[in-house]
């Protein structure tokens, strides 16, 4: 349906944002990776592809 997303794009969404403030938490306390924020960026553009295509 048009519009909507179901629970797998959504869930992908919680992890993507869980991600961000686990590697923020990870930046603060060790320092930066920037391993760690391609790869947050990676996930973030696959939950947007996600996103996308579900509500196109």
């Amino acid at each position: 349906m048009a519009g909507t997303t179901d629970s797998s794009t959504k869930t992908m969404g919680v992890l993507t944002v869980g991600g961000l403030v686990m590697v923020t938490a990870y930046t603060v306390a060790l320092g930066s990776n920037g391993w760690l924020w391609f790869g947050w960026v990676v996930l973030g553009l696959i939950t947007l592809a996600l996103i996308v295509m579900r509500t196109s």
